[in-house]
């Protein structure tokens, strides 16, 4: 997973990005809630872990606004001092999925890391075949049919094009697609990502005459959205 960490104590960050290392996910680490915020909101994660008190911020405040402002659903874990039963209700009343407190344990991060991460793949894995008319698309067998008919696509231009359609409505930035399709350490550039868009878009006939739109957003990424009277 990728994972976007707010955590003003440099040596809490270096473990816990540790940790998440040990478990194969990558991180980026934030110590103000405003670059936090920031980058939550213009890039790509598939997980939030987040400290209670940072210096210009509260953290169940940045998480309310995270909720209210992105539309759609991205699991956060509080890795806090705090213990208290009324805390960790209100951090769960403000969104948060789970709750750790200090001092971490790597087991620990790692196996509600994990849990989370098992959970979120668990609501897009669960049907191998999605039914988006008039797309089809059968996971197992790797196949994208449009009215029936095959269209045919190459393993990254599919693995983009499944990306796209699990995340529909929701804002993908180029970099959490390269990582995604092309791995980590890929040594490719955007442009890589622009070329597979335009020829998914023409292969599949994207188009809002389809019931789909895929709108690029500028210097941030691509976003699949289907007609609403479509839905």
């Amino acid at each position: 997973m990728r994972v976007a960490l707010l955590e003003d104590e440099p040596a809490q960050a270096e473990l816990i990005q540790m940790c998440l290392k040990t478990a194969n996910h990558d991180s980026q680490h934030f110590s103000t809630g405003k670059s936090f915020l920031k980058s939550v909101m213009n890039d790509t994660y598939d997980l939030l872990i987040m400290d209670w008190n940072i210096p210009d911020a509260n953290g169940p405040d940045v998480l309310k606004e995270i909720r209210d402002r992105l539309d759609w659903e991205i699991p956060v874990l509080f890795v806090t001092s705090r213990i208290s039963e009324d805390d960790i209700v209100y951090a769960l009343e403000q969104g948060a999925d789970d709750y750790m407190t200090k001092p971490v344990k790597q087991k620990e991060v790692i196996a509600r890391v994990n849990a989370l991460e098992r959970r979120t793949r668990a609501k897009t894995e669960r049907d191998t075949i999605l039914e988006l008319p008039p797309y089809t698309i059968n996971i197992n067998n790797r196949e994208f049919r449009k009215h029936g008919t095959l269209v045919e696509l190459t393993q990254k231009e599919f693995d983009v094009a499944l990306l796209l359609f699990s995340n529909r409505g929701r804002l993908l930035s180029r970099k959490y697609l390269l990582q995604r399709v092309w791995g980590q350490t890929a040594d490719l550039n955007t442009r890589t990502v622009d070329t597979h868009i335009s020829k998914i878009r023409t292969k599949l006939g994207i188009n809002p005459a389809e019931g789909w739109r895929l709108s690029s957003v500028y210097q941030h990424g691509y976003r699949l959205e289907q007609n609403e009277q479509q839905q």
